[in-house]
């Protein structure tokens, strides 16, 4: 069955962004491979101004976010909505619902709507109290507005059954193993082989990033601690400033390159992840992929990806902990080796699309009254 099928909720591909952004990628692009005629929406000021990425239809819609703020996410939305009511697409897909779902009886009433839920957006530590009661309400409509669901984690499934009743497909993200051609790529003269610790992430206050610095700051470590993440943002400003006085502290910014990110986790001793919420994290599938030897936040969601095979710290003195006495001795590297099992076989892009495929066809049948076989 070859279908028509829309991704919506994304400011684009190829990913500039982040993480609905960086699985659209690959997803269009492999159910294009699959045979089925896919179209992505792009904000008018993504970077990629071509029609087509990989087979990929590219529609350009109006986003006035860098006029208004976030408030240009919902009129980006409903333009984007807009379009894909004329275009007679079988399947919707949404990833995400916090500025779509407001449209909710907007969706195209002929196309099968499915929505990737995200990861409890409205537990988001950087939304005001009033901004966390609307997150919770759109998650609520796009419960009501939606005919099936995806969730990226079994925490977001399971919440979404007791919530609501309702039943999710869950299909993880993916990530692609470490190659040797990437190995090769990677100039150890510009940092040394496991001379620094290493952090990646939005520089918002529910990815603890100011709980691992602090624990690091306190520490009798000898190493640099890298920082990767745009800090132009107000809570950026203020990590920068706290601790401008460590000269191991090191804040490098954004970087897309991801052949660069990917040899910067290779290499770390240890890779800090501190994402609280959130669902299965992109950047932690990564970590894992690039052979990267991890210390995790301690909650449901990255322990549901990483079971054993980590470190975990709950507070600035357990990172400080980690930082003075986590070796790399055969222990700790059979953790790494364990999580690229995880990739290898849960984790891996193939089985994401084919997934993907998989959901989105039998949401299909099952809509237009043909019945398959439940997986």
């Amino acid at each position: 069955m070859k279908l028509k099928i829309a991704i919506l909720g994304t400011r684009g591909i190829p990913n500039y962004y982040g993480g609905f952004e960086h699985i659209s990628e690959y997803v269009s692009a492999g159910l294009v491979k699959k045979g089925h005629s896919v179209t992505v929406y792009n904000s008018h000021n993504h970077p990629y101004k071509a029609d087509t990425w990989n087979g990929v239809n590219i529609v350009h819609c109006y986003d006035p976010e860098y006029l208004v703020g976030t408030a240009g996410q919902f009129a980006y939305d409903f333009n984007c909505l807009m379009d894909a009511r004329k275009r007679k697409f079988d399947v919707v897909l949404l990833m995400g619902y916090t500025s779509s779902s407001v449209w909710g009886h907007l969706y195209p009433p002929n196309s099968v709507i499915i929505t990737n839920m995200d990861g409890l957006e409205w537990k988001r530590s950087k939304y005001s109290k009033p901004v966390q009661k609307f997150l919770k309400y759109a998650e609520k409509l796009a419960v009501k507005h939606s005919q099936y669901y995806i969730s990226d984690s079994r925490v977001i499934r399971s919440y979404l059954k007791d919530k609501y009743e309702v039943e999710s497909r869950y299909i993880p993200y993916g990530a692609d193993l470490f190659s040797e051609q990437e190995r090769e790529q990677f100039d150890k003269s510009e940092v040394l082989k496991e001379d620094y610790f290493l952090l990646m992430a939005r520089m918002e206050p529910e990815n603890n990033i100011e709980t691992i610095l602090e624990g690091f700051n306190s520490s009798s470590s000898k190493k640099s601690f890298m920082v990767l993440g745009d800090t132009s943002n107000r809570f950026g400003k203020f990590i920068t400033h706290r601790f401008k006085n460590d000269d191991r502290i090191q804040f490098k910014g954004a970087n897309f390159d991801n052949s660069v990110v990917r040899a910067l986790q290779n290499n770390s001793y240890l890779y800090f992840h501190g994402h609280s919420v959130g669902g299965t994290n992109p950047s932690l599938l990564e970590a894992m992929a690039s052979e990267a030897l991890i210390a995790a936040h301690n909650n449901p969601f990255n322990k549901s990806v990483l079971n054993s095979d980590a470190f975990y710290f709950d507070n600035a003195n357990e990172v400080r902990h980690l930082v003075e006495n986590v070796q790399r001795k055969d222990t700790e590297l059979e953790m790494v080796k364990n999580n690229l099992y995880k990739i290898q076989y849960l984790f891996n892009w193939d089985v994401v699309i084919s997934d993907y495929e998989d959901f989105i066809v039998e949401c299909y049948r099952k809509q237009h009254g043909e019945t398959i076989n439940a997986r």
